[in-house]
Parts: C-alpha cells; sequence; structure tokens
C-alpha cells in the first residue's frame, strides 16, 4: 500500500484543517488507518484511527472534540478533519495503514505515508 498524505499547512490558533491521505496499491478497505504526529523533539504519537467499517478512536483526550477522523473507501481515501487548533497540535502527521483491527502503536503499522507539516502560529 502507497500512501499519500496531503493538507497541511500554516494555520492561525483557532483554525482547521482537513489532512487526506490517498492510498494505492492494495484493496483499501481491507485496512484499518490511522493518524500519527510527531512534533519537533518528541516521540510520534497516535492520534487517531479508523476500521475499515468506519469505527474511530482517539489518542488522547486533548484532540476527542476537536478532531474527526473518516474514510471513504470508495475513493481510498481517510481524513483528519482538525478544528480549534492550538499551537500544541504543530507537528508532522503521518498516515499509516495496517491490516486487520485498529491499533495505537506505531510498529504496528506496516504502511506510513511521507507525512505533512501542520504549523499552528499567530
Amino acid at each position: 500500500v502507497q500512501l499519500q498524505a496531503c493538507g497541511g499547512g500554516l494555520v492561525q490558533p483557532g483554525g482547521s484543517l482537513r489532512l487526506s491521505c490517498a492510498a494505492s496499491g492494495r484493496t483499501f478497505s481491507n485496512y484499518a488507518m490511522g493518524w500519527f504526529r510527531q512534533a519537533p523533539g518528541k516521540e510520534r504519537e497516535f492520534v487517531a484511527a479508523i476500521t475499515w467499517t468506519g469505527v474511530s478512536t482517539f489518542g488522547s483526550d486533548s484532540v476527542k472534540g476537536r478532531f474527526t477522523i473518516s474514510r471513504d473507501n470508495a475513493k481510498n481515501t481517510v481524513y483528519l478533519q482538525m478544528n480549534s487548533l492550538n499551537p500544541e497540535d504543530t507537528a508532522v502527521y503521518y498516515c499509516a495503514a495496517r491490516s486487520g483491527v485498529v491499533r495505537s502503536r506505531t510498529t504496528a503499522y506496516d504502511y506510513w505515508g511521507q507525512g505533512t507539516l501542520v504549523t499552528v502560529s499567530s
């Protein structure tokens, strides 16, 4: 599976962004999809994941209620809608895929996109 993430950029605090991750190469609907992020000097952390049927899981209370993960199996794309962004959300965001159920560990994912940078700053 090849993953291509896009949609990052510079946004002011309180703003919104929608990240997209397009998959190719395998049957997309067979895979659970995850979003991770890595801030400068920090480890990569789990943000959210979604099963092939659309059941979502979030990594921390800090993103619950602000971020939404969704997928369109017909378009082989997973999305991360991010609202009410704050500077602590600044990071490179990665999408990832794995067969089977969702997991929060980075090591559980077999395929990774190249990352897209989100910068939240005034």
